[in-house]
């Protein structure tokens, strides 16, 4: 086989891992399926991506490399500050709804998705939380960098946990929670006020 034909092969086993995870999640995929899906047989599964778990590390790194997209939203300084981080949390947070467990496998595997901890920090910067960060700067006038972190992962936070938390909320304790624009509404009058 040669060099094209085993790249389409890889790339052909992975985007049939990434469709099994936006339909079953990252739990119900075996690497029967993803052989099956992607017309190929688990001897390759495993020759390309060595086993189940590597390439599920691989997918999650593919998947994350898509939210470089939803940054761009905050270099567009045509659109008002407020305007643009709401739009980029919205935008943020949609490619998470793709991906309903990709967040809390984030949250419960860390860094171990990466081969090592520079690879995560090059991975964080390349995401574009710097920018983030820079918007947060923008709109509150805040200098010190240890501050812009902290605020930063507070608006993180205070969007991804009601997503995580949703299902549950609603089917288990019976709570209607509200659309994430009004959630980020008041988030904005709380957080940014305007003068």
């Amino acid at each position: 086989m040669d060099a094209d034909n085993k790249k389409a092969t890889k790339e052909k086993i992975m985007q049939a891992a990434l469709e099994l995870i936006k339909k079953e999640g990252f739990d119900g995929i075996t690497t029967r399926k993803i052989a099956d899906r992607s017309g190929t047989n688990v001897a390759l599964v495993n020759y390309y991506f060595g086993s189940k778990e590597n390439l599920i590390n691989e997918s999650i790194k593919v998947i994350l490399t898509g939210f470089r997209d939803t940054f761009a939203i905050l270099d567009d300084y045509s659109v008002p500050a407020r305007e643009r981080l709401k739009r980029f949390l919205l935008d943020y947070l949609q490619v998470i709804r793709q991906y309903p467990e990709l967040l809390s496998r984030l949250i419960v595997m860390g860094s171990t998705v990466f081969a090592s901890q520079h690879e995560y920090g090059a991975f964080l910067k390349m995401l574009g939380f710097p920018r983030v960060q820079g918007i947060i700067k923008e709109l509150t006038g805040e200098q010190r960098q240890d501050r812009l972190t902290i605020m930063m992962m507070q608006i993180l936070g205070s969007i991804f946990l009601p997503a995580l938390m949703s299902p549950i909320l609603e089917s288990g304790a019976s709570v209607e929670v509200p659309p994430v624009e009004e959630q980020i509404d008041l988030l904005f009058e709380r957080y940014f006020p305007q003068n």
